[in-house]
């Protein structure tokens, strides 16, 4: 068990921040996380209200916090405010991060990329984002990386929960069978999924490491997003056969093959990371 030492998670408040925030208190970490707009009721936890658009306020909390290791798990994946928080925001932590001399996890994600290629991305294919998500987190990585060389910067890719905890991807595979949301998942879209509890138990991990740089961590399975829905659907006790799925729409830019080598993770790591045909099979 960890003593004296602390750990910041920004984003504590969203699902892989809370995760984290449990994960944490149950190594031992003293734990501070933010919030921005609901606080929410955890005990054995610091809670601070952060705008991650305020760069100077940004700053000052972790100079006061003065953490050992920083976790920045918090952004905006639309809006008018997408940008100043998922990219700005990303850049005041870093600077807040040396300031102190902390640690500082970054998370990125897979949609850097702009999906057109066959096979996995590794950690030297260089980001081309085709959305303004994947811009703005592209923009972040240059920021942290720029700012704070020491940091590592996770990549990883759709976040889920299962039955236990299921998280908005779990979600809305739900909604769309139960009737409360309409969509067709796309046969032709490909992603690695990984649950929440696994990836917050590798970041707690490499919160001991020195490592830096960039590292891809995502589950060892690519699935499209109609086969990730049906994996859900039979989780959850519902009928797979109820999923639609077809092809994503010619004149949709968005990135389709978002596959991520993790080789490297895999042999750094000793926490195993499961496929979603495991933990949803």
């Amino acid at each position: 068990m960890l003593t004296g030492r602390t750990i910041l998670i920004t984003g504590g408040s969203g699902f892989l921040g809370s995760a984290l925030v449990n994960a944490a208190r149950a190594q031992g970490w003293n734990v501070v996380a933010t919030y921005h707009s609901h606080q929410p009721r955890m005990s054995g936890v610091r809670w601070e209200m952060l705008d991650l658009r305020n760069g100077a306020a940004t700053r000052t909390l972790i100079e006061q916090i003065a953490p050992d290791v920083v976790i920045h798990t918090a952004y905006r994946q639309e809006g008018p405010d997408m940008m100043a928080i998922t990219a700005g925001g990303a850049g005041a932590v870093a600077q807040g991060a040396v300031m102190v001399r902390a640690r500082l996890i970054h998370l990125s994600s897979d949609v850097v990329f702009d999906g057109e290629r066959s096979g996995r991305y590794t950690e030297a294919d260089a980001p081309q984002p085709v959305t303004a998500y994947g811009a703005a987190k592209a923009d972040a990585e240059r920021l942290v990386a720029d700012t704070h060389p020491a940091a590592l910067i996770v990549r990883t890719s759709l976040i889920y929960g299962g039955p236990k905890c299921p998280g908005r991807h779990d979600q809305f595979v739900l909604d769309v069978i139960d009737g409360r949301a309409e969509a067709i998942f796309f046969t032709d879209e490909w992603r690695c999924p990984i649950e929440v509890g696994d990836l917050a138990a590798a970041l707690l991990e490499l919160a001991e490491s020195d490592r830096s740089g960039i590292l891809h961590v995502a589950g060892p399975d690519v699935v499209s997003r109609y086969e990730f829905a049906c994996l859900a659907a039979h989780a959850f006790g519902r009928d797979p056969m109820r999923v639609r799925g077809g092809p994503s729409p010619k004149d949709l830019r968005r990135p389709r093959n978002c596959a991520l080598d993790c080789r490297l993770a895999q042999s750094i790591l000793t926490v195993r990371i499961r496929g979603a045909r495991e933990v949803l099979g």
